[in-house]
């Protein structure tokens, strides 16, 4: 069985001691061992970019919910100054004439 380390196509960093296979699955694999290792290293380099982008998720977070928070007050004064258009007696005088209508209308 051939090993990796003496493989044409297996390269190691030596400043950081990565492995990478330059094989093409479907032209240059030798053993089927190679199959698995080289699945292995590419779910080792997607759990790799996984955590990589989870440590920025927990970076933006602070920011992220200073955002809602802001963007949640913004709404509320929104909210606040235009009350003055709408007058909550009236809004209840409405209501009472819509259903004394509706009262009027109805047999019984």
């Amino acid at each position: 069985m051939l090993q990796c380390k003496e493989c044409e196509y297996f390269q190691r960093d030596e400043n950081t001691g990565r492995i990478t296979l330059r094989c093409d699955p479907f032209q240059t694999i030798k053993e089927p061992a190679c199959l698995e290792k080289l699945q292995l290293l590419r779910l080792d380099a997607l759990l790799q970019s996984y955590q990589t982008m989870l440590r920025w998720y927990q970076k933006l977070a602070p920011l992220q919910e200073k955002m809602f928070d802001m963007v949640k007050r913004e709404m509320e004064d929104y909210e606040e100054s235009e009350s003055w258009k709408y007058d909550p007696d009236e809004e209840d005088e409405e209501n009472e004439d819509s259903l004394g209508s509706s009262d009027k209308d109805s047999p019984g």
